[in-house]
């Protein structure tokens, strides 16, 4: 992969995951407008995913930051899952050179899947889309956080 010129905080494109054991979640978005979009649903074995699937999501779209969502217990503290998606994104670091930040992602799914039945009812809450919509909601979670800086 090509080294890219660095943009400053504001002007980054950032790749957003919701990582978990079956399925992950990609979002993209870009700091400037603070908006993300659902790209397409990675199937996963046990947390670890094709990585060919991811390879292609970011040539295409040549994230300048990386945001993996951090799912943690309601208070806080960190889970089984916690620590798997650390290593998904430790090893996203690793395949692609690309600075990656983790994002509290409490919430997410819930907020997800109601964000996607006001606009399709429950046809639209299949696992592809609620993954997706997640990934968008961490993204904006961060441009939010990132914003308040």
């Amino acid at each position: 992969m090509t080294k890219k010129t660095l943009k400053s905080q504001g002007e980054r494109t950032v790749m957003g995951f919701d990582f978990g054991t079956k399925s992950i979640g990609i979002a993209i978005g870009q700091e400037l407008t603070g908006s993300a979009s659902s790209l397409k649903a990675v199937k996963a074995q046990d947390g670890i995913p094709n990585w060919d699937h991811i390879a292609v999501q970011v040539k295409e779209w040549q994230p300048d930051l990386i945001v993996v969502g951090l799912p943690l217990n309601m208070d806080g503290t960190s889970q089984e899952v916690t620590f798997k998606a650390k290593k998904f994104a430790n090893r996203l670091h690793n395949h692609y050179g690309i600075a990656v930040h983790t994002q509290d992602e409490r919430l997410t799914t819930a907020d997800a899947k109601a964000r996607l039945f006001e606009r399709g009812g429950y046809k639209n809450l299949g696992k592809g889309n609620v993954d997706n919509m997640s990934a968008v909601i961490i993204l904006e979670s961060f441009f939010e956080a990132s914003y308040g800086e």
